[in-house]
């Protein structure tokens, strides 16, 4: 895939199909996955076709206090109430790279030396790109700002239709200062696909 090609430009929070906001917060949070390899393929590698979901998820701040998103978590409910976290670059490479894992193999020594970790190999390069260039490029949302990254979630254990019924759920969002820590947002994704070309003729096609 080409290294120079990018995603599209990041729009406020509210412009995308399936997003919450807190009028009283001023805070807006997105959600737009990505679950179709065509729509994403500045990826330098093939996330979707490896069992991830890849979401971009988008913070506007029309408040006047900075927003940090060091400790939030944002995971990914399934319709069965799995709760997946975002996965790490490790688990990219694992998944992509490896069937042992990075986790490494353990070489036994004479005692009393504990054993040494020998490592598989560091994570790839195109995987840290793809970080760098697509990922949050910080942890605070300014006043009066969009910061937006992807992430990926593992769903290849969930059904075929992993986004239906699902929902993005982020919290522990806090203000710069730590004095506030702003109401749990829950995104659901039957907003994105409800808003997909073809989406309500699909439903409306009666059953045979």
């Amino acid at each position: 895939m080409a290294a120079d090609k990018k995603a599209p430009p990041v729009k406020p929070a509210n412009q995308y199909a399936a997003f919450e906001t807190h009028p009283d917060e001023k805070v807006t949070v997105a959600a737009e996955p990505c679950d179709d390899p065509k729509d994403c393929d500045f990826f330098r590698l093939p996330y979707i076709q490896h069992g991830f979901v890849a979401v971009r998820v988008i913070f506007t701040n029309e408040s006047d206090v900075p927003l940090s998103l060091d400790d939030a978590r944002i995971q990914f409910i399934s319709i069965n109430n799995d709760k997946i976290p975002a996965a790490t670059d490790d688990d990219l490479q694992r998944r992509l790279f490896s069937t042992k894992g990075t986790a490494g193999k353990k070489i036994p020594l004479p005692m009393p030396l504990p054993p040494i970790t020998m490592h598989d190999k560091p994570v790839d390069k195109q995987i840290t790109k793809d970080d760098g260039d697509f990922g949050f490029n910080g942890t605070t949302v300014n006043p009066h700002s969009t910061l937006a990254g992807y992430l990926f979630y593992d769903v290849r254990e969930l059904p075929d239709r992993p986004l239906k019924g699902a929902e993005l759920d982020v919290k522990m969002v806090h203000t710069l200062d730590g004095k506030k820590q702003l109401f749990d947002f829950n995104i659901p994704f039957d907003k994105w696909l409800a808003a997909q070309p073809g989406a309500k003729s699909a439903e409306a096609t009666p059953k045979l």
